[in-house]
């Protein structure tokens, strides 16, 4: 099948996670993505998380999936002269150093704007390209916590918490900043004119925080944290089962509670909480009474009389629950590869489903640091190895 972003090239400059996610979206639909890595010592992601083996990562593996490696000094003027050959014919460039970075090392929007008029830039940094912490650094947590999302989760008498992980924030910015790759590659086709897509880390999780900023703007209210409910739906949490396995059960409406209730075996709730606001106002007693009826059976008792009823429910996950679930399975979101280091690498798969172009993962991330410089360099460039071998030796590449 034809992949949808099949010629497409993307250079990738950036570090760690957010600007790489950009690029590795779209290499999984076909674009060619060039990894840029510094000589030598290789991308920073190489030797973040649980190593594979000294000095490569699971991480790294996973998400240069798709990416050939070439290795380029950004600080050496042979080396910004070799990204500006490599950008004059490249559709999509992405970096997240912090800004003014790029523009010191002679390879700001201007610059590269004209070698390649139809250029789309990416740019995700901690605060984004503009404003008064626009070159403070920043990573995932320190987003989730001024994006608003860490001062809601946990518990009202316990510190705020960073939910899940703290590269959530990474993950949505490069997500929205190949979101906003795409949509300027299709301003291009209308103009032909490229241009900048600005994201900051805190940005997304500004953007997915539901009513909260236009209530606090109408009413002067501050949500506060909760626990693991919901602020304006009840029953919207995690129970309890008898055999010590969570459960999560969402009720949105009235249609959805008295399913619930007659599944409990008490349709009387229904009467009793005829209403949400009535179930708002009574919550420590709802949860309560939800609570004891999950506790008195296994999860699996449970969650089979919830389907059975239709009432939207699903097992707390763990990472091993996960390899077993077989709505996972079925839907093939977890996918394996040849380890290059022996055996197989599972990973996540593709997201989201086309039907006529879907995206692949043909590799993981390329293990040797500069895999592809002959590729690129002089199948490209048109440089020789004996070229590529002085700028070596210079520590250029």
């Amino acid at each position: 099948m034809p992949k949808a972003l099949d010629g497409l090239r993307v250079l990738d400059l950036a570090t760690f996670v957010a600007a790489p996610f950009c690029c590795t979206l779209l290499g999984e639909f076909g674009a060619e993505v060039i990894k840029v890595e510094q000589p030598e010592r290789g991308d920073d992601l190489r030797r973040l998380g649980t190593p594979a083996r000294p000095g490569l990562s699971y991480w790294w593996l996973v998400e240069s999936r798709n990416k050939k490696s070439i290795t380029c000094n950004l600080r050496d003027p042979d080396g910004q002269a070799l990204v500006k050959r490599l950008a004059a014919e490249s559709d999509v460039l992405a970096e997240n150093f912090r800004p003014g970075t790029m523009e010191r090392w002679g390879l700001g929007w201007d610059e590269l704007r004209a070698e390649n008029p139809g250029l789309v830039m990416v740019r995700i940094s901690a605060f984004g390209q503009t404003g008064p912490y626009r070159e403070r650094p920043g990573f995932g947590r320190i987003a989730a916590a001024m994006g608003g999302l860490s001062y809601l989760s946990g518990y009202p008498d316990r510190p705020p918490v960073t939910p899940g992980t703290p590269t959530i924030p990474d993950y949505l910015a490069g997500a929205l900043g190949a979101f906003g790759a795409l949509v300027a590659l299709e301003h291009r086709h209308r103009s032909g004119e490229g241009q900048v897509v600005d994201v900051g880390l805190y940005e997304p999780m500004l953007r997915m925080l539901d009513e909260l900023i236009p209530v606090h703007a109408a009413t002067g209210y501050v949500r506060e944290r909760i626990g693991s409910g919901t602020e304006y739906v009840v029953p919207h949490n995690h129970y309890r089962a008898r055999d010590g396995r969570w459960v999560a059960i969402a009720c949105t409406n009235d249609r959805m509670f008295g399913r619930l209730a007659a599944a409990m075996g008490c349709p009387g709730l229904a009467t009793e909480f005829p209403t949400m606001d009535a179930r708002l106002e009574r919550r420590a007693d709802l949860d309560a009474i939800v609570q004891t009826w999950v506790g008195a059976a296994d999860a699996h008792e449970v969650l089979a009389r919830l389907d059975a009823a239709e009432v939207p429910c699903g097992p707390v996950a763990s990472a091993r629950d996960l390899f077993a679930d077989p709505q996972v399975k079925a839907r093939e979101n977890i996918v394996t590869l040849p380890n290059p280091l022996g055996g197989a690498l599972a990973m996540v798969g593709i997201v989201p489903r086309l039907t006529a172009s879907p995206g692949r993962v043909e590799s993981v991330g390329p293990v040797a640091v500069g895999a592809h410089n002959e590729e690129i360099y002089c199948g490209r460039l048109g440089l020789t190895r004996g070229d590529l071998r002085a700028l070596a030796a210079r520590g250029v590449i």
